[in-house]
């Protein structure tokens, strides 16, 4: 819990008092490898903070698995659009390995937007971050080769992610075959 009001700290600054009632409100939860968290059509009623784990947001189009997200250690990580619209979730919420998670329920995070602004404040970080995260993959897709997207992906995305996250699941995330990303894989290696 120390790296999250570390993270809060830089954040938001909450006092004492914010803090202890932000950590009240939090649940501690562990996810079995490969353990689905969130169904697709299901409401994602958390938002989760990864102590120590990889957890992946994916969909299914055509029976494949499409990842959209990854998040480990010191992260935040939902099917944000589910969460903020309170609305069926389109994508699935998995464990990649074994996961320590604290949870904020949707209830208990409206709760502290009334209690002070700096938890509005924090909202409106999170809620930044993903739609900056959204755009930068969104351009990232549509104009960058296989060599690229993959430089890009070991270049922004956390150690842990890049170097523990199959990749079959890296390949589906930067929207190219698995047999051009070991390609690519390859070319940069002997470079």
């Amino acid at each position: 819990m120390e790296k999250l009001k570390s993270i809060l700290d830089e954040l938001i600054a909450p006092t004492s008092n914010e803090w202890s009632s932000f950590a009240q409100k939090l649940n501690r939860k562990e996810f079995a490898a490969k353990t689905t968290i969130l169904r697709e059509g299901i409401i994602a009623g958390d938002i989760y903070f990864i102590k120590s784990g990889l957890l992946r947001a994916y969909h299914l189009q055509d029976g494949k698995e499409i990842n959209t997200y990854f998040a480990c250690d010191g992260q935040f990580i939902s099917i944000f659009s589910s969460f903020i619209t309170q609305s069926p979730s389109l994508e699935y919420l998995e464990a990649i390995e074994d996961s320590l998670v604290y949870s904020l329920s949707f209830e208990m995070l409206s709760v502290l937007y009334k209690e002070s602004p700096k938890f509005e404040k924090l909202g409106r970080i999170i809620a930044e971050k993903n739609f900056l995260c959204v755009i930068d993959r969104t351009l990232t897709m549509q104009t960058k080769t296989a060599k690229e997207k993959y430089l890009d992906f070991i270049k922004k995305y956390d150690k842990k992610i890049v170097q523990q996250v199959p990749q079959l699941q890296i390949a589906s995330f930067l929207g190219i075959a698995p047999e051009s990303l070991s390609r690519v894989r390859k070319e940069i290696s002997v470079s």
